[in-house]
């Protein structure tokens, strides 16, 4: 496979996201390794494993084809040699896919030359927008931290609403009779009219549950970072931190300002950046504050990178009955985003099986994903 195919797949990726189309985080990396294995001498196939790796939702899969189309031309043995070709595959393979711009679209760089055939973009091999995205969050600078500040700023986290069992007047067959009398008085008690009422829905509530143990010491800064922008706004968010015991700290993200919340939160938990004991913090959530907590069917983010010293039973047991009280249970892993890793602790294996959505909290595209699958959610209500 030609060398060149990268920089091709990278352009490719962000025509899709132009498109509207739900590129997969790490997709175009898959897309490498597949088209490694299926190879680039058969455009359909081509065509398929792009499909498979880069795309996630079904609707999407008649815009990616075409898309596709107008990307990926077959050029003639005779096209003009001075034309980059980036793509090249072995001269054995006669169709040669060639990455070139289409002749509509959203994409801004597009252009044709004033003799009417298409211009060959000029690719970029380097995207400093798309590296910082995949810039692992342990290795950010304070210039990162501001930076990714502003792009939490602009995402939504809208994880859907809930039918609550207060009553509203709506359209709907149900007969409001409080209102009947009252809306018929004026003709003399003849039902003249009938009053309708329908449930009142109401935003869905969040729980967000933080691991500041030592081991996710690396992570802690920005992932506190996202629950307090999370917290903002007027959404119901309710914020604990955890390592040896349970903290509940909502209060402390009300104030506007990172910094001051961090400096309140290290005052506000005494065990902070110490050992890890998930089943325990739990258990005492469970207990002491999921009557209070949990009303409206929250979604629950338990960010955590598995660590436990505790009893991996008791983490399994507790676990499972939080997952019964709650919308959704989502474990947040930075560790996930590693390659080659496997949650093979033993309270990670207890506590999987009842967990909704394990999912990676590594970095910007990682978070990106997280508030797509949350605003996801309100479709599936």
């Amino acid at each position: 496979m030609s060398e060149g195919l990268l920089p091709n797949l990278l352009v490719f990726a962000r025509a899709l996201r132009t498109a509207g189309i739900a590129v997969r985080a790490g997709g175009v990396a898959d897309a490498v390794r597949a088209l490694a294995v299926v190879g680039v001498g058969r455009r359909a196939d081509v065509r398929e494993a792009l499909r498979a790796v880069l795309t996630v939702r079904h609707e999407d899969a008649a815009i990616f084809d075409e898309i596709f189309e107008r990307f990926w031309r077959v050029w003639p043995d005779g096209a003009p040699s001075r034309q980059p070709r980036p793509m090249q595959p072995p001269r054995k393979a006669r169709a040669s896919l060639k990455m070139v711009m289409p002749a509509t679209g959203a994409n801004p760089q597009q252009a044709t030359d004033p003799g009417g055939t298409d211009n060959v973009l000029g690719l970029q091999t380097y995207s400093a927008d798309e590296t910082w995205r995949k810039k692992d969050f342990a290795t950010f600078t304070p210039e990162d931290i501001e930076r990714a500040r502003r792009a939490l700023a602009r995402l939504s986290w809208t994880p859907g609403v809930r039918v609550t069992r207060r009553w509203v007047p709506g359209k709907s067959p149900t007969a409001d009779l409080r209102r009947v009398l009252r809306a018929n008085a004026r003709h003399g008690g003849e039902l003249m009219t009938i009053p309708r009422r329908i449930r009142r829905v109401a935003p869905r509530p969040l729980v967000l549950l933080c691991d500041v143990s030592g081991s996710m010491e690396p992570y802690t800064r920005m992932l506190l970072l996202f629950a307090h922008e999370m917290a903002r706004g007027e959404r119901r968010v309710e914020v604990f931190v955890f390592s040896t015991r349970l903290t509940r700290v909502t209060a402390q993200f009300a104030e506007l300002r990172l910094d001051v919340v961090l400096e309140r939160l290290r005052d506000a938990v005494q065990d902070w950046s110490g050992g890890t004991r998930i089943g325990e913090a739990v258990r005492v959530f469970n207990a002491e504050w999921a009557r209070r907590v949990l009303r409206g069917q929250p979604v629950v983010l338990l960010i955590s990178d598995g660590w436990d010293l505790g009893d991996p039973d008791l983490l399994g047991r507790e676990i499972a009955r939080l997952q019964r009280s709650v919308h959704r249970l989502i474990w947040l892993n930075p560790l996930l985003g590693s390659p080659g890793y496997e949650p093979l602790t033993r309270g990670l294996r207890a506590a999987l099986p009842f967990v909704d959505d394990f999912l990676p909290v590594h970095d910007m595209s990682s978070l990106e994903g997280l508030a797509r699958r949350l605003n996801d959610l309100t479709s599936r209500t």
